[in-house]
């Protein structure tokens, strides 16, 4: 692992993902030092920087600030998405700093750095025995956009019989990042992953804030994407419920044909159409169902990451924004 010997930690350290929005985190920054500083709590972030394309010294300038002690500058080899770059994040701080928890948010702005004390207070609250997520009572998106989120939230509950309603806003206790870091799943979704691991967690009720700055990158087919990573976490309990739902229709094509053999001397004409277009289809479902029983038993025994494990091979360097100082990948030991 890297040892860091360049800061000793703060009570709470702040991880924020991006890629490119260094603008919008210039701002981001002031306002969680202004919020914090009012507060009286002081905090070390660190930037998971995934593969950006622009170097953040173009446009990113720190200031002076006054509630945060330390920014860090986690350089990802390749650019991995949001998702995937919190789970980096989460695994390096698990194996390199002790802290009491770790406050994770987007760089746009919409997680609103207001609602830090909220998090940090009511994860006290709770012994820093629990996550606590930021969940969204309002919305700033647009109406299509909020109908599209209704529709996937919905989809979500019928498919996995959970409901989700929280992002990666949110603080977790050091105590339970050493859970988080060995599910495989937060490498598509965090918070479902979160979920599907049933780690203990509250919530608190936030209002969603507006982008700082610039024009979102978040696109239809992001979205879609971004809502599918949540769903193909619950693969093995969706292929089971699809595989009870193919038996079922197997029982009814059976049904059918015995019904059509039982009146076929009444009505000689349909009946053999219906019998043959029952039995193809009794045919397709078994199959079906077969496919669906080797995807669920595969899926029980494949672990393609483990953030503990495997973040180290994602990691190029770690670097303190105020001084020189410099880790490079292959001092890992």
């Amino acid at each position: 692992m890297i040892n860091l010997n360049m800061h000793r930690a703060s009570p709470i350290i702040i991880i924020i993902p991006v890629f490119n929005d260094w603008e919008c985190l210039n701002i981001l920054i002031a306002k969680i030092d202004q919020v914090l500083h009012e507060e009286n709590i002081d905090v070390d972030i660190y930037i998971l920087n995934d593969c950006s394309t622009i170097a953040y010294h173009e446009i990113f300038d720190l200031c002076e600030t006054k509630a945060i002690n330390q920014i860090y500058m986690l350089d990802l080899k390749r650019n991995l998405g949001h998702q995937r770059a919190i789970s980096i994040g989460l695994a390096f701080l698990e194996a390199n700093v002790k802290c009491k928890a770790i406050v994770v948010m987007d760089s746009d702005g919409e997680d609103d750095p207001r609602d830090i004390p909220k998090l940090i207070y009511k994860c006290m609250e709770e012994k820093y025995e629990k996550i606590v997520f930021a969940r969204r009572t309002q919305r700033s998106e647009s109406v299509l956009f909020r109908l599209f989120y209704q529709m996937y939230k919905y989809a979500f509950k019928l498919l996995t019989g959970q409901y989700i309603d929280m992002g990666n806003f949110s603080i977790v206790p050091f105590i339970s990042l050493q859970r988080i870091v060995i599910v495989s799943e937060i490498w598509n979704h965090y918070a479902a992953g979160i979920l599907k691991a049933r780690i203990p967690f509250t919530s608190i009720p936030c209002k969603r804030s507006c982008r700082i700055a610039g024009k979102s990158k978040m696109n239809f087919v992001s979205l879609v994407m971004h809502g599918l990573s949540a769903i193909s976490i619950y693969g093995d309990i969706i292929g089971t419920k699809a595989l009870i739902a193919a038996v079922m229709l197997m029982l009814l094509s059976i049904l059918i044909i015995a019904i059509v053999y039982i009146v076929r001397i009444a009505v000689p004409d349909w009946a053999p159409y219906i019998a043959g277009i029952s039995f193809i289809i009794f045919l397709q479902l078994a199959t079906i169902s077969f496919s669906f029983i080797f995807l669920i038993l595969n899926g029980k025994n494949n672990f393609v990451f483990l953030p503990t494990r495997d973040f180290h091979y994602f990691v190029l360097g770690v670097k303190k924004l105020n001084s020189i100082d410099y880790i490079k990948n292959q001092h890992l030991t």
